[in-house]
C-alpha cells in the first residue's frame, strides 16, 4: 500500500511538472524573430540531446534500441510546424488544437491496438469513447477562437532609393521575412489550423515505437524479447532520433536555400532553453507513465498544457481577447479536462 502511494505520488508530481513545463516550454521564444523556425528546431532538437546524454549516463547507459528512434523522428517532423504554428494563430490556441489531436490519436492508436502494439483494455470501455468524444468536441470548438497576433511588416522603405550600384530599381522584399509574414490574415489561420492538427497528429504517434517494443518484450519468438519495462530507458534512443532527424530537415533546408539558410543569432540562447524545458517535461512524462500507467498519465499530461499555453497567450501576450473568445476557451478546456478524465477513470 504505502509503495502504491508513493508511486502515485510521484507520477501526479511529475504530471504537474509535465504539463507546466509544456505549456510554457515556447514562451521565452515569443520575444524573438525566428523566421521560418527551420534554424530554431535545429537549436531546440540539440538542446534536447544533451538531455538525452545526461539522462543515459544517469541510467548507466541502458540498451540503446534503434527502432525506438522512429518515433523521435516522427516528433522532429511535427515540430517543425511549430515555429508557423505561433507566428499564425498564436502559442495558446496552436497548443490548444495540436494537444487535442496529440491526445486523440495517442488515445486511438493504444486503445484499438494499432501498429502492432497491443490494445489497451478498459475496465469502462463507455466512459473511455466518451473521453475520446469530448477531445473531438473540444478540437472543433478551438479552431473557432479567434487569436489576435501582430502581423509582421515586410517593408522595403528601409531601403535607400539611390545606391552606389542601382539607380530607381524596384527594392525586393525583406530578406529577413519568411513565407508566413506573407500570408494573408484568411491564410494565416488556414494554414496555423491545419498545421496544428497534422502536428498534433505525428505528436500523438511518438510513443508508438517505445510501446511496441514493450509490448512485444513478453514475447519471445520477439526480437524485443527481454527488453527494459522502464521508459527512461528510452530516452536516448527516442531524443537520438529527434536530433538526427531535425538535422537532416536542417541541412535539406540548406541546399534548398543554396547554402545561405536565415539563422537568427538572438534566437540561439531562447531555443536552447525551450528545447531544454521539453526534454525535462518529455522525462517527467515517462517517469508518469511508469508511475501511472500512460492510459492515466496520457490524458492529464496531454491536457493540461493547452490551458497553461492559454493563460499565457490571455495574460502575457494578449493574444486571445474578446468576451466571445474567452468563453469558447473556458467551454472548450472544461471539455477537454472532462474528457481527460473520463478517459483516465475508465482505466481504474
Amino acid at each position: 500500500m504505502n509503495n502504491n502511494a508513493t508511486d502515485l505520488t510521484i507520477g501526479f508530481i511529475s504530471s504537474t511538472v509535465a504539463i507546466v513545463l509544456f505549456g510554457s516550454n515556447f514562451v521565452p521564444l515569443k520575444k524573438y524573430d525566428t523566421g521560418d523556425g527551420m534554424f530554431l528546431q535545429w537549436v531546440l532538437c540539440a538542446a534536447i540531446w544533451l538531455v538525452a546524454v545526461v539522462v543515459n549516463l544517469i541510467l548507466h547507459c541502458p540498451k540503446f534500441w534503434p527502432f525506438a528512434m522512429v518515433g523521435g523522428c516522427i516528433w522532429a517532423t511535427g515540430n517543425i510546424a511549430v515555429v508557423p504554428i505561433i507566428k499564425t494563430i498564436g502559442l495558446g490556441l496552436g497548443l490548444l488544437i495540436w494537444g487535442s489531436f496529440n491526445a486523440l490519436t495517442g488515445w486511438a492508436s493504444s486503445r484499438f491496438g494499432w501498429f502492432g502494439m497491443d490494445a489497451e483494455e478498459v475496465s469502462k470501455p463507455l466512459l473511455n469513447y466518451i473521453g475520446a468524444g469530448l477531445s473531438i468536441v473540444s478540437a472543433f470548438i478551438f479552431l473557432f477562437i479567434k487569436s489576435e497576433i501582430p502581423k509582421s511588416t515586410c517593408s522595403v522603405d528601409t531601403t535607400p532609393l539611390i545606391t552606389e550600384h542601382v539607380i530607381n530599381k524596384t527594392q525586393d522584399p525583406d530578406p529577413h521575412c519568411s513565407w508566413v509574414d506573407k500570408l494573408s490574415t484568411v491564410q494565416h489561420r488556414l494554414v496555423g489550423c491545419s498545421l496544428a492538427v497534422i502536428s498534433g497528429i505525428l505528436y500523438g504517434s511518438t510513443f508508438v515505437p517505445i510501446i511496441y517494443i514493450k509490448d512485444h518484450s513478453k514475447r519471445n519468438d520477439s526480437i524485443y524479447a527481454g527488453a527494459s519495462q522502464n521508459d527512461l530507458d528510452y530516452v536516448f534512443a527516442h531524443f537520438s532520433g529527434i536530433f538526427l532527424t531535425s538535422t537532416v530537415y536542417f541541412l535539406a533546408y540548406c541546399i534548398a536555400m543554396k547554402n545561405t539558410p536565415k539563422l537568427y543569432p538572438e534566437a540561439v540562447l531562447p531555443g536552447f532553453l525551450s528545447g531544454v524545458l521539453w526534454a525535462i517535461a518529455t522525462c517527467c512524462w515517462f517517469v508518469a507513465n511508469r508511475s501511472l500507467s500512460a492510459v492515466v498519465s496520457f490524458p492529464i499530461i496531454t491536457a493540461g498544457p493547452g490551458f497553461i499555453a492559454a493563460m499565457w497567450g490571455v495574460f502575457m501576450f494578449k493574444e486571445i481577447q474578446g468576451r466571445q473568445n474567452y468563453l469558447l476557451m473556458i467551454l472548450a478546456f472544461c471539455i477537454i479536462l472532462t474528457g481527460a478524465l473520463c478517459t483516465a477513470f475508465s482505466k481504474i
